[in-house]
This record gives C-alpha cells, structure tokens and sequence, in this order.
C-alpha cells in the first residue's frame, strides 16, 4: 500500500470513529443522567491495510472467531467459536470441507532461519482440534490434528495422517502419510488402522454437517428464539405413565427436531 492508500485508510477510520467521538460527546452533556452503553468492538472479519479475509459464502464462522488479514478460506469449511487466524505477515490457505474448532489459533511466520517462507496452508478435509495451534506450518488433505496439538515453523502433516492430541511437532518436522505421532516432541507411534483413517473423513463431514446447524441457529432473531423457548416448554418430555393419567398425547414439532447426522445414535420409533 502506498502513501496515498495509507492517507485514504486513515481518513476512513477517523471517519468511523466520528459517530462514537459524538456518542461520547451527548453523555458528558446529559450530565449525572446519561447512560453509556458500551459497544463491542469485536470484528469476525478484519483486514490489515490492504490484506483482506477471502472467505466463501458456505463458510460458518463463529461470531467470537476472528479472521485477520491475508486469510482464504474455501467453501463448506468452518472456524469455530473463539478461533484466531491472524495472516499478518504472511498469508493462510485453507481447503474446503475443513473444520478449525475452538479456541484454535492459526498463524504465519515472515521466514525462517533460513529465509524460508513460511505460510500456513490446511488443505481439504482437515480436521483441527480444539485449542490447538499451527504456525507457519502445511497440512495436507484429511489428515487430523488433536486437541491442545501444537504445530512449529516448517512442520509439514502428509495426508491421512493423525497428530495426536497434546502433541508438539517441532520445527521442519515432516509426519508421514498414515502415521500417528505423538508426545513432546511429537514421535511416531504407530500406523493409522484403515477405521481410524474413515474415522478422519467422516469428523470433517461430521462438523460440516454440525456447522450448518450452528450457522441457522446464529441467524435467528430475538423473537424466533423467544418463540422457541415457549414451545420447548410446551412440549418438554414428560413421564409416559403421567402422561397417559391426563390423557395427554405429546407431539414434538418439527422446527425442535434436530438432523439425524446431529444425533447419529437417534434411532427412529417404530410405529
């Protein structure tokens, strides 16, 4: 960005805080009766001078997420509650279908020691555990990072293969396709079995499939959820021996349904 961009830049975040320098201007002249509310300030997506979130329209993103800066993220994907991707200083490529869960951090290194760059790149059907962190580190295809998994500069995860949780993975470590590393640091432990492969495919479909959920959930109106509440009181489960004394036949409505690949061990009543 030149000096003619800064200069625009500027101008326009002077401009936005325009409205809250006069918001704070109308308290002090109220005097002991005004009431201040305070604002968040919190953006899910955030760019840094002219690097920009690329985000796909059938991505869910938490609204306690933050995406910041250089950051792609491509369809069917989903960053979860309290997630930071902060590509500041270089950029961060993620795949389609792939899951980032919560609290997870993401970052990028400018280079390395040897004057690598280092980017971060997730691909397809990943599978990040909760609090997990990678920084300036590639993971391929369907493999699968655990939770609290922590990922160094250069490391690189092969497709189909699993760090497990907990885990450090230190620098320029490479993960072998179908292997499971494990530890501090992180050290191969043993094959993948060919269930725990379908198992990391099916976890990205899983949260795809969960993210959708959470995403209608998110776009309901106060009066929406308030409705809800009525009608989930009015149709809480009762006991069936109590229920048949009243006479009272319970029918739950479809909006309190939930998608059976929510609740995969839901198994329909027989008739």
């Amino acid at each position: 960005m030149g000096t003619l961009g800064k200069a625009i830049y500027t101008v326009g975040f002077w401009i936005r805080e325009t409205g809250q320098a006069i918001d704070r201007l109308g308290c002090r002249l109220q005097g002991s009766y005004y009431f201040q509310e305070q604002l968040s300030r919190h953006r899910t997506l955030m760019n840094v001078f002219d690097k920009a979130p690329v985000v796909d329209k059938d991505v869910f993103v938490a609204p306690s997420a933050s995406i910041i800066g250089d950051v792609q993220v491509g369809r069917g994907s989903s960053i979860w509650y309290g997630c930071v991707l902060r590509g500041d200083v270089n950029s961060i490529n993620i795949g389609a279908g792939t899951n980032i869960q919560d609290n997870s951090l993401v970052h990028v290194a400018k280079s390395n020691l040897s004057g690598k760059v280092l980017p971060t790149i997730i691909g397809d059907n990943v599978t990040v555990g909760h609090s997990a962190i990678l920084h300036g580190c590639t993971v391929e295809d369907e493999a699968f990072v655990g939770m609290g998994a922590t990922l160094l500069d250069g490391v690189y995860v092969e497709k189909h293969a699993m760090v497990a949780a907990g885990a450090l993975v230190r620098q320029n470590t490479r993960v072998p396709c179908g292997e499971v590393w494990a530890g501090n640091p992180a050290k191969f432990l043993r094959k993948l079995t060919e269930e725990e492969m379908a198992f990391i495919s099916q976890s990205a479909l899983n949260y795809s499939n969960l993210a959708r959920v959470h995403e209608a959930e998110n776009a309901k109106g106060f009066d929406e959820i308030e409705f809800e509440k009525v009608l989930r009181k009015k149709f809480a489960r009762r006991d069936e021996e109590y229920d048949s004394m009243l006479g009272v036949v319970r029918e739950t409505p479809p909006e309190l349904v939930l998608p059976d690949n929510i609740l995969p061990d839901k198994v329909p009543k027989a008739s």
